[in-house]
């Protein structure tokens, strides 16, 4: 697991003003922006850090997705800007400190789940509000690391073998 730094902050603070601005920006409804943005390219692009390198703004990444996906006005429910603020960053920042893509977080937690954990968790820092959502899953820190430690087991017994 990564602490988080700097840059894992500027990172978590654009998406989340990207998920804010999808409010009044995007026609469809938040599930489908979100789901557009947690698989497109630019969210790749937040997940090597590429985006650091540049100087897009919020406006910028929510017309890239309109270019990659095309506008849409599926959907009729819309999120509050704080609610959406929240998940963005809390998606950025679990990605960023366990090191997963935005596809691999987006299908650990979704953002109707996400939502619904707004009012208590919102106030946590992140990172407990992660901790918490893992346990609840059953995938808590301890069996994150244990899964890594079982592979690199498996992967020096694999070594031996082949020698």
């Amino acid at each position: 697991m990564r602490k988080i730094d700097k840059d894992g902050l500027l990172l978590c603070d654009m998406q989340g003003k990207v998920f804010e601005l999808s409010v009044t920006a995007q026609d469809n409804s938040s599930e489908i922006f979100i789901r557009r943005f947690m698989n497109s390219e630019v969210a790749k692009q937040l997940d090597n850090m590429a985006v650091l390198q540049s100087n897009i703004q919020a406006a910028d990444i929510l017309s890239l997705i309109d270019e990659e996906y095309g506008k849409s006005n599926y959907g009729s429910v819309k999120y509050t800007p704080n609610e959406l603020y929240w998940i963005g960053y809390l998606y950025r920042y679990f990605a960023y400190t366990y090191d997963k893509t935005s596809v691999q977080v987006y299908k650990i937690v979704k953002p109707k789940e996400l939502r619904g954990l707004f009012l208590p968790y919102h106030t946590m820092d992140p990172s407990q509000a992660i901790d918490r959502i893992l346990e609840a899953k059953g995938l808590a820190n301890d069996s994150v690391d244990e899964e890594k430690r079982q592979f690199q087991i498996f992967k020096r017994i694999r070594e031996k073998k082949l020698r």
